[in-house]
């Protein structure tokens, strides 16, 4: 009895994956950036981020203390690195072409904004990156002071100090169209 238990719980997987093979090699599910991901796909997605988030990511405090020169050096740091998919002060409304052609879309942090996530997520994201999505890992390029000094303004963007919020309404995220660029 168990014998023929095991070996339709083997068979079944097997069926599964074989399955699950010709699934993903018929070209059915799509691989284009400009497809509306499936309900499986983003459930997949976001419950792994927020498992690894809450196994992984820094749970002590921002070691970057919150002063206008720290924010104001976080804005700079931000528009260096980040203003081209995740926007400027502008919010949605001023999404790069880049953004727009990304899968999965950026959030544009000025309206999307993570100021009530943990900076150690934000620290974690961007460290390490987010997989399947154009978020790449700054932990090669820029050391773990700066990615601190990114997650404080980051929670604290929506509440950013005159002479701060000044530098962050300046940050660009696409230049200006020029006469050369082919428009359609």
């Amino acid at each position: 009895m168990l014998k023929g238990v095991l070996f339709g719980v083997a068979l079944t997987i097997g069926v599964a994956l074989i399955g699950g093979y010709f699934l993903v090699n018929s070209g059915l599910i799509p691989a284009n950036a400009d497809a509306k991901p499936g309900w499986m796909e983003t459930w997949m997605a976001s419950t792994s981020l927020d498992a690894t988030l809450r196994r992984k990511a820094p749970k002590e405090q921002n070691p970057v203390a919150l002063t206008d020169q720290n924010l104001l050096e976080g804005v700079h740091l931000f528009a260096q690195n980040c203003a081209i998919c995740h926007g400027s002060a502008k919010g949605g409304k001023s999404a790069s072409p880049i953004a727009k052609g990304l899968y999965q879309k950026p959030p544009q942090l000025a309206s999307d904004g993570v100021e009530g996530d943990p900076e150690g997520d934000s620290f974690w994201k961007i460290k390490h990156g987010i997989r399947l999505t154009g978020m790449p890992s700054f932990g090669y390029t820029l050391k773990d002071q700066k990615i601190w000094t990114l997650a404080l303004f980051l929670k604290h963007m929506d509440k950013l100090p005159p002479s701060v919020q000044l530098a962050w309404l300046q940050v660009e995220n696409w230049p200006e169209p020029s006469d050369q660029m082919d428009k359609k």
